[in-house]
């Protein structure tokens, strides 16, 4: 007859089994949430990393295309926004990618120069820089067997308003998909500034302020101030301007779409907005798209109300929990209600 092990030791070995059973279940649990992570953002189409030449350098990019045996597809070429872009937009094209490939579509896109180890600065481009590149990437994809040259359109966001109607003009394109897009640079600019000044709650005083500064901005670069004048005019403050981005708004601030959005007549075109966009003026944007293009009927509105500037949903995007745990877990789930089956629709549709 075995002696009862002393109430310590009992305790101890009890102590070590809930260890034991705690530590499986967290590695049980922490499997399946990896599990959920990997089968959420696994996509269904192929992707593959691709060299373009342009101007003596060279492009990375990466080129998705649908599993449908087929062996030649239409394509959707990306034109980033505004800021230091990879090609995937940190994986964010990928569920919009997707959508192309259920349309029957291949998707393009780019690093910027200077982004993930690609030669060059992206900040050293005007919007005619950037709509040269776009036409090399479309030559190139135009050559290749597997692309149908007969069915490439542009898909681009908010920068890319003014770039994409320069590629149409460039090149010919099947189609056109303009997220957020705004006409007017220095507009633009100042509709952000009152924007976010009313949602911060400002007081007069200080948007009175930052209007202000905001003139004294526009007055040197209109007289092509240097990033030295800039600083000065600022009291020695740089707030966070560089010279590389003063040097590119300097390059840039005069852009404006409306003229060359002639170039989309005739051309099937998405417009999607953003019911809570603090970035552009979105009925300012509709009406000129509107006049430009809507005679011929080749124009159509999209329009989401719990939407931001980027067409995430604005209750995700508001939150950094939610929009880290929504991307972890329901990637797809980020963008507004309708957006991905409206954009998959329109590029089934528009050739």
């Amino acid at each position: 007859m075995c002696p009862t092990p002393p109430l310590r030791l009992r305790l101890r070995r009890r102590g070590v089994r809930i260890a034991v059973w705690s530590l499986v279940t967290a590695l049980v649990v922490a499997a399946g949430l990896t599990g959920v992570v990997l089968w959420q953002n696994s996509y269904d189409m192929d992707e593959q990393r691709v060299s373009i030449r342009h101007g003596g350098h060279t492009l990375n990019g990466v080129l998705t295309t649908p599993r449908d045996g087929r062996k030649q597809h239409g394509l959707v070429v990306y034109v980033h926004g505004d800021g230091p872009v990879d090609a995937t937009h940190d994986d964010g094209y990928k569920p919009m990618w997707e959508a192309n490939a259920q349309a029957g579509y291949a998707s393009l896109s780019w690093d910027k120069p200077g982004v993930a180890g690609a030669p060059g600065d992206w900040l050293d481009q005007s919007m005619d820089d950037r709509a040269d590149e776009a036409a090399a990437a479309i030559a190139w994809a135009r050559a290749r067997r597997d692309i149908d040259g007969e069915r490439i359109g542009l898909w681009g966001a908010s920068q890319a308003g003014w770039v994409m109607p320069k590629v149409a003009a460039k090149t010919p394109v099947s189609f056109v998909i303009a997220v957020s897009p705004a006409i007017n640079w220095l507009q633009q600019g100042r509709y952000n500034l009152l924007a976010e000044l009313r949602a911060d709650g400002a007081s007069a005083e200080r948007t009175e302020a930052e209007i202000a500064r905001s003139d004294t901005i526009r007055r040197l670069l209109r007289r092509h101030a240097t990033f030295e004048e800039y600083v000065g005019a600022m009291g020695g403050d740089a707030d966070g301007m560089t010279a590389e981005r003063w040097g590119f708004i300097s390059k840039n601030y005069t852009a404006d779409a409306t003229r060359d959005l002639r170039a989309l007549r005739g051309i099937p075109v998405l417009l999607t907005l953003a019911d809570h966009d603090i970035n552009v003026d979105i009925a300012d944007t509709e009406r000129v798209y509107r006049r430009v293009l809507d005679a011929g009927g080749v124009l159509t509105v999209g329009r989401y109300p719990d939407a931001t500037h980027s067409l995430l949903k604005q209750s995700i995007e508001q939150s950094d929990l939610r929009l880290t745990f929504t991307a972890l877990f329901s990637p797809r789930s980020l963008f507004a209600a309708g957006f991905l089956d409206d954009q998959r629709q329109f590029v089934e549709e528009a050739t």
